[in-house]
Formats: structure tokens, C-alpha cells, sequence
């Protein structure tokens, strides 16, 4: 016991020599106060090895191009070095000078967070004000907060684009920072378009016109580019934004074929991209990390293979085995829609479950205990706000979420991501399983895979993501049934498990027993089966609507009627409506003539 002890002592500290710098934040180049404040009010010891390459490239007014692991600090590295350059700028920051730094994020709870962490940063320099913008929020509030002036501006692409074209007091002529993070999620979401006309709009844009460096020559602008995963899109936008960039974090791409890297430096830094012969090499770079998928060593990555109609009563179970083993931990469920994650919530948050014989209602008692929060973005604007702050604060809670909190969110002390629904694209896997091991913490990821949905397992496995299958028998047979436990018996399929058997009638009938809830997992089993076939490319080799047995689809919504049946019965109101637009129809037209 004492060995094995050891060697998991050990093992954490190889793991955190690998992801934390010898070095010191002073030994960076960050001024004295913000390096105590860090250490003593923040928490953070040492800087991580993304932040100790990054931040002196920061300082030194260089455009960069950062791609790193979910969870290495990238807000710090790109944070850190803006507060310290506008606290010792002359004559000092005011209000009415309007935004230095500009931060675009991709989402509102993400805007939310990089808020909070500037807010601590410069908490010992109170001249420098930090702000954010962003939809849902009242525009006119927004609009005042510019008026007033704000140094370090966080923002969604779409609100700040808005606020540029239509917010005339909003001063950025003395912008010095564009800030692109979680550059891939922007792009995912859409918002490439909105980002050009940013660029266009702030006179920031790297395409060599005389207009764009006429407008840049009043102040010397710096612009940082940070993302999870590299692609198309983002090597695109590294192109229209950055002017020969260092590049951070692909030192491994960078060996092998290029002979021109400086020996025995972290990063490398591009020549004039007007060469064609540097700029194909660095289309190369970025084309060779695309697939190069890096994820902590720390994350423990597993899948559970199951049926599609006890999926739920799985997921049920396994929540209820992780809570039981330790019950102060925090789990975030993935799932594909917005109706999905509202059924879903309801499940989890009301279930009751008698730990007796089923026969006793008198002590019957929450399936799961903790609190349970859902975030996707159908929701008000003040219920993710919410949503994201209670998630936050709690100790032991599950949230049930779309991939609105995959992007960039650092939830304090997540132990495990469960993807209920399967992601999209593999570049998705990693943004969903980053929000577990963060900053050197352990963390386990779990995929819920259909018997017909393994081949997934290969594509991950070409992106470096190597899973292993989670024991779920043995957790199935540590449950009682009606008050006792089940002795060893034959193999017997997990469909056909005495728990999973109870759990799915203890299901139905809740979700039967109210007119709401029948409600909810019909709009729930609709949008999820409309999401099955939206996947792209290949992945609709792996996931087939033509192979899903859609009554077993339903029954992992509760729902005991067949899908022709929930089918129907939409069918049957639609045939009233019209019915009933028929017979208006012909009244209307009899007392048209008499009007006349």
C-alpha cells in the first residue's frame, strides 16, 4: 500500500514538472506587484510552460500564434502581460481614454469568466477597468459602459461587430491589443464573417493594403491568436490577422522539417509572409498540427458501450455509482440538443427512487442527490448567467449542457465529463473532455457509444485520443435490487439486468405520470433523432439514422409508445389545425360580401 502510494506521489509530480515552468512569473518580465498579487490572491505558484514561452513574447510586442491543451492557463499567458503593460504606460490609463485590449471569445459564459480573471488581475491597479459586452444583455446599459470608458473590453464577435458599426461614443483609437481566444470555437460557431469585418473595421486586417497601414501607424498594434486545435479556418485567420508571428506550441511540428529553427529555442518565429517560400513552409507547420489533438496526460479517457434503449437508465446509473464513491465532486453530461438537455434536467433533478423494495412509496428519496444545473442556448440570458455562476460555486453539482460550455469554460474542480451524445467532429471531443484536468488536476472522461457507433473509436484513435472501455457490469452488480444484491449469476445482457430493468419502469413511469415531462422527452426524442442525421462528412458512415431501431430510441426517453405513435399524434394535431383553418376560412368568406 505504502509503494503504491508512492508511486502515484511520484507520478503527480512527473505530471506537474511536465506541465508547470521551473521558472518564476518575476523571472518573465512581469512587474513585482502583479507577480505577489498571482501568488498571493490568485493561487498560482509558478507559471505553466505554455505561459512561460508565451507571456515574454507577449511583453515583447510580437503578434503570436498559441495552440495548447485545454486547461495549460492560456487566459493568463495572454492577461498577465496586458495588465503589466498598461499599469506602467505614461501618463497613466483613464477611463475616458477608451479600450486598449480587446478580447473576442466565442460565447457569453466564457465572456463571463475572462471577465472575472481580469477583474483579479487588476485588482491592485484600480485605474485599469475591465469590461464586457456581449448577446442577451441590454444593449443601451452596454452602450453607457462604453461611454465611460473601458480598458481591457471582453466580447462576443457578434456584439462588438454591433457596437462598432453603431455605438458612436465607443473610442478604440488607442487600441493596442486584438485578442482572438478559443479561435477555433469562434470559427466553429460561425462567426468567420463577423471577425473579417472586426478586422476590416479596426484597421487590423494583414493583407498588405496601404489603407490598413495607414490606419495602424498611429499606434503599433499587437494581435494574439490562441486556440485548443489548429485547422483550415483558424490557419486562415492567422493569415488575415497576424504579421510574422512567433509560434508557440508546435515544437514537435516544427522538428522534423524545419531546418531553420532556432536551436534550442521554445518557439519560432516566421519571416515577411510576402516570401512564398516561408509562407508555403508555414501553411505546412500549421497543416501537420491540424490532426495533432493534445490532450492532458493526467485524463483518464473511457467509453461505455450500450444499447440505445438503456442508455438512460445507464446514465443514470453511473452517476449515481460516481456521487456514491465520492460524493463532494463536480460532472458535466454533454448532450446534442437543447430539448435534450431540458428532458434530461428534469430527469436528474426529480427522479425519485425508493431504495427498498419498490412496493415502498413512503420512503422514496432523490435518485441523485446533488444539485443539477442545465446551460444551453435557448436559454434567458439571466438563466445561464445563472446557471454558469451556480455550476461554479458549488461543490458537488451536475450540469447538463449542450456544447455551449465545451468552449473554453474552466469549471473549478470538474472530476468528470460524460458525452451522452456523441461529439461531431473530433476537434469537439477535445473541447468537451478540456474541461476536466485543468492546470495539472486528474479528471476521467467517458463516451457513450451504440454497439453500431465503434468505429468512432478509430477516428478518435487518429487524433491520439486512445479510450478504454469502463467496467459497467461490475458497477451494474453492485446495486441491490428491491433490497438485496445480486449474488453472481451467468453473463446476462445489460438490457436484461434485473437494475437496469427496474430503473427503466421506475422511468417510464415517472415520465408518463405527467402530461409536462411526456412533453418534454417527445420535443427531446424528435431533436435528438434530427441531430443523428446532421453528422458530416464520414461520420455518417458511423452514425446511420437507417440503422437506429427508433423504439428503443424512445424508450431512452421514457416513453413507451413507439416513434409511429409519438409520430402520429403530432400528425393527428396538425390534420385539427387545419381542419380548423378550413372551417374559419369559409366564414370569413360569407361575411366579406355583406361588409360590402
Amino acid at each position: 500500500m505504502a509503494k503504491k502510494l508512492a508511486k502515484s506521489a511520484a507520478a503527480k509530480e512527473e505530471e506537474k514538472e511536465g506541465l508547470f515552468a521551473s521558472c518564476s512569473f518575476t523571472d518573465l518580465g512581469l512587474h513585482t506587484t502583479l507577480c505577489a498579487h498571482l501568488q498571493d490572491k490568485m493561487g498560482f505558484q509558478a507559471p505553466t510552460r505554455i505561459q512561460a514561452q508565451a507571456i515574454p513574447v507577449a511583453l515583447s510586442g510580437q503578434h503570436m500564434l498559441v495552440k495548447a491543451a485545454t486547461g495549460t492557463g492560456k487566459t493568463l499567458a495572454y492577461l498577465a502581460p496586458i495588465v503589466h503593460l498598461l499599469q506602467m504606460r505614461e501618463p497613466r490609463v483613464e477611463r475616458t481614454h477608451g479600450t486598449f485590449a480587446l478580447v473576442l471569445v466565442p460565447t457569453r459564459e466564457l465572456c463571463l469568466q475572462v471577465h472575472g480573471i481580469a477583474q483579479q488581475l487588476v485588482h491592485r491597479f484600480h485605474w485599469i477597468v475591465p469590461g464586457y459586452i456581449m448577446g442577451g444583455e441590454n444593449r443601451s446599459k452596454e452602450k453607457a459602459r462604453l461611454r465611460k470608458g473601458i480598458s481591457i473590453l471582453i466580447a462576443t464577435p457578434g456584439r462588438l461587430l454591433d457596437h462598432l458599426q453603431h455605438t458612436s461614443s465607443f473610442v478604440y483609437s488607442n487600441l493596442r491589443w486584438i485578442v482572438f481566444d478559443e479561435a477555433d470555437s469562434i470559427l466553429e460557431l460561425g462567426f468567420g464573417k463577423a471577425l473579417e469585418d472586426i478586422l476590416d473595421h479596426l484597421g487590423s486586417r494583414n493583407d498588405g493594403s496601404d489603407q490598413n497601414r495607414n490606419k495602424m501607424e498611429p499606434m503599433k498594434r499587437q494581435n494574439l491568436l490562441l486556440s485548443a486545435t489548429l485547422n483550415e479556418k483558424v490557419n486562415r485567420l492567422a493569415k488575415i490577422s497576424l504579421k510574422n508571428p512567433v509560434m508557440i506550441g508546435l515544437e514537435e511540428q516544427n522538428k522534423p522539417s524545419d531546418r531553420s529553427s532556432a536551436h534550442g529555442k521554445n518557439h519560432t518565429s516566421l519571416l515577411s509572409d510576402e516570401e512564398e517560400d516561408l509562407l508555403e513552409k508555414h501553411n505546412a507547420i500549421v497543416e501537420q498540427a491540424v490532426d495533432d489533438f493534445k490532450l492532458p496526460a493526467q485524463l483518464i479517457q473511457g467509453y461505455v458501450k450500450v444499447s440505445c434503449g438503456s442508455r438512460l437508465a445507464i446514465l443514470l446509473t453511473i452517476l449515481k455509482s460516481l456521487f456514491e464513491r465520492q460524493p463532494s465532486q463536480k460532472v458535466v453530461v454533454f448532450l446534442s440538443t437543447c430539448d435534450s438537455v431540458d428532458f434530461h434536467h428534469t430527469v436528474l433533478s426529480q427522479l425519485e427512487w425508493s431504495p427498498g423494495l419498490q412496493l415502498d412509496t413512503d420512503k422514496k428519496q432523490k435518485f441523485i442527490s446533488c444539485k443539477v444545473f442545465r446551460l444551453h442556448g435557448n436559454m434567458d440570458q439571466d438563466d445561464r448567467k445563472k446557471s454558469f455562476l451556480g455550476f461554479s460555486s458549488e461543490k458537488s453539482a451536475i450540469l447538463v449542457s449542450t456544447d455551449v460550455a465545451a468552449r473554453g469554460l474552466d469549471f473549478p474542480k470538474v472530476k468528470c465529463i460524460i458525452q451522452y451524445d456523441s461529439p461531431g467532429e473530433a476537434s469537439e471531443y477535445v473541447h468537451r473532455v478540456g474541461r476536466t484536468a485543468r492546470i495539472g488536476e486528474k479528471g476521467e472522461a467517458l463516451l457513450f457509444l451504440q454497439p453500431i457507433e465503434t468505429d468512432y473509436l478509430r477516428d478518435l484513435e487518429l487524433h491520439g485520443a486512445s479510450l478504454t472501455e469502463y467496467p459497467l457490469q461490475k458497477v451494474l452488480d453492485s446495486f441491490p435490487v428491491n433490497g438485496q444484491r445480486l449474488h453472481k449469476r451467468k453473463q446476462i445482457s445489460l438490457d436484461m439486468h434485473p437494475w437496469i430493468m427496474s430503473l427503466q419502469r421506475t422511468l417510464e413511469s415517472f415520465v408518463i405520470s405527467e402530461d409536462t415531462r411526456k412533453k418534454l422527452a417527445r420535443d427531446a426524442f424528435c431533436s435528438w433523432v434530427r441531430a443523428y442525421t446532421a453528422h458530416r462528412g464520414e461520420l455518417k458512415n458511423i452514425f446511420m439514422v437507417k440503422k437506429l431501431h427508433l423504439g428503443h430510441v424512445a424508450r431512452s426517453f421514457g416513453l413507451k409508445e413507439q416513434p409511429s405513435l409519438v409520430g402520429r399524434s403530432h400528425q393527428v394535431q396538425l390534420k385539427k389545425r387545419k381542419k380548423e383553418q378550413k372551417r374559419e376560412r369559409p366564414a370569413k368568406r360569407r361575411k366579406i360580401p355583406a361588409k360590402r
